[in-house]
């Protein structure tokens, strides 16, 4: 069966869906000996022979999720040109070639999942399949009851608004806690969304994504996934997509 060639490469765990449409861009994949440019090209991947940087594409023998407690001070990529600490260099005892499912940014941390499933990588990340993200956050000073309301409505950043989200209040009477639950994942939301009401964020930590939590998880530590926990990642996202 035929499916789009960026499709087929996040599959396999090489990449994400927008990298290996990148890397079609940047003419390193060929379809049966010839470059191809576009990314909506499609291939029969049992038929076609698909090769990336000249090697031959194989399908991931062993699909596995690992669910990361990203500390602060890292680097949610898989190599840093300045130097800095990557989440790759925390799951270098895992085999196979995986990659960060969505972002959290440098001086945050919770919980990140690795997988080298392209195919549920790219639903968990999508708005579309509903999938809920929870964040604990603490924020300079306490917000106001219409702040927060304000927030769970929706905002506007970069002119566009933000989907509705669940906002509570946790504690702290200088400087408040509080727990924001979003289906969508844009670039720094929850900073610029706290930073509209006048309360910069202080830490933000994932605690959730869909069924899985932190668990027993400390700064730095991973596990892999048992087949129950991602068909339980997998059954979430078609009941709510």
């Amino acid at each position: 069966m035929q499916e789009r060639l960026q499709k087929i490469l996040s599959r396999a765990g090489l990449a994400s869906r927008r990298e290996a449409e990148r890397w079609i861009a940047e003419g390193r994949v060929e379809l049966n000996g010839q470059v191809v440019s576009r990314p909506g090209e499609k291939a029969d991947p049992q038929r076609d022979d698909i090769r990336v940087d000249g090697k031959k594409l194989r399908e991931a023998r062993h699909p596995i999720v690992v669910a990361l407690y990203k500390p602060r001070g890292v680097i949610t990529t898989l190599s840093d040109p300045q130097g800095r600490p990557t989440v790759k260099d925390l799951v270098r005892r895992v085999r196979e070639r995986i990659y960060p499912v969505g972002r959290l940014d440098y001086q945050s941390e919770g919980l990140l999942l690795l997988t080298n499933d392209g195919d549920l990588a790219a639903r968990l990340m999508a708005p579309r399949s509903h999938c809920p993200k929870v964040y604990e956050v603490k924020v300079r000073g306490v917000p106001e009851a219409r702040a927060l309301a304000r927030l769970a409505r929706g905002v506007v950043i970069e002119g566009r608004r933000t989907l509705p989200a669940r906002i509570q209040r946790m504690g702290g009477l200088r400087n408040q806690w509080i727990e924001v639950r979003l289906v969508e994942g844009r670039k720094n939301q929850i900073r610029e969304m706290f930073a509209r009401i006048g309360h910069p964020v202080a830490k933000l930590r994932r605690v959730r994504i869909g069924p899985l939590g932190l668990g027993n998880l400390k700064p730095g530590e991973y596990r892999v996934l048992s087949q129950p926990e991602i068909e339980r990642l997998r059954q979430g996202l078609r009941q709510t997509s």
